[in-house]
């Protein structure tokens, strides 16, 4: 007889599960269209300064490339049919790549040492975000503090190093390195960054974390001004809510209703997929 299932695993069968695709280039056109939404998003929530900042996703067809924002186009303004394909070795993919075909050298470098070193990542997502920017400087990992922060319990990383601007391969590496097998990692002086498994769940997990980590300095101020140490969530809870709350499925499902309102905001522009005519003999 079978053994029972956890609570944990009945609760994965209700949670709705991601869109599959037997077409391979409707998949392509829908991560295009996804990420050029998740950009709209960053913009929305204040997370571009200036031209800093990158979401990259692994292309459904050929899985050593990535899409890219083309640098110098406001978040606000990005659509699918602006984004660049770019493999490996750097180099800007023509037929498939939108009119500006400028990259950006430092997300290159990031991006493509944590695709190459985790090929269980689709999306990567960095930016320079007030709160975890300013937490990030206190080369500390976050604390569980809430029921929120628990997702990242023994999830993320910190990497306590700070080189500058990211302008050689081994700083990539390096990162990548830190990153390890988690889904985050908070670069001292710098910012934060997410890898997961799709656009939407490393969506949530960004903004979440950049909460986060305003919710830990808040904590922290209060309880220095009242001569008091913070309440931490004991391990056994936080392991818990972390199996719940810190897991792929979670995250994708409830990153996807940014999108749903980002669509509502847009005035209901949703993803439609017209296959190419095809060609006659």
């Amino acid at each position: 007889m079978a053994a029972p299932l956890s609570k944990f695993e009945l609760w994965k069968k209700t949670v709705p599960v991601p869109p599959t695709f037997s077409d391979p280039l409707e998949h392509r056109a829908f991560l295009k269209f996804r990420l050029a939404q998740a950009y709209r998003i960053f913009g929305k929530y204040g997370f571009d300064e200036g031209v800093a900042g990158h979401i990259t996703v692994q292309d459904p067809i050929r899985k050593d490339c990535y899409w890219f924002n083309p640098w110098g186009v406001h978040f606000k303004f990005m659509q699918p049919e602006d984004l660049i394909l770019v493999d490996q070795a750097g180099k800007i993919q023509e037929n498939e790549s939108g009119p500006s075909r400028w990259l950006n050298g430092v997300a290159f470098l990031i991006h493509s040492a944590i695709h190459q070193a985790r090929p269980d990542v689709v999306c990567i997502a960095h930016s320079h975000t007030t709160y975890a920017g300013a937490f990030g400087t206190l080369g500390i990992p976050l604390d569980p503090l809430t029921q929120d922060s628990c997702a990242f319990y023994k999830d993320h990383a910190l990497y306590d190093e700070f080189n500058g601007i990211v302008d050689e391969p081994e700083e990539g590496v390096a990162i990548a390195n830190a990153l390890g097998s988690k889904k985050a990692v908070i670069l001292q002086n710098h910012g934060i960054l997410v890898a997961t498994e799709s656009i939407e769940s490393s969506l949530y997990f960004f903004i979440s974390l950049e909460k986060c980590c305003r919710a830990q300095i808040m904590a922290d101020q209060a309880a220095a001004a009242r001569g008091m140490k913070t309440r931490l969530i004991d391990p056994a809870s936080a392991a818990q809510t972390y199996e719940y709350l810190g897991s792929e499925l979670w995250g994708n499902f409830a990153g996807s209703p940014e999108f749903d309102l980002l669509e509502h905001e847009e005035g209901g522009k949703r993803f439609e997929y017209v296959p190419a005519p095809k060609e006659t003999a």
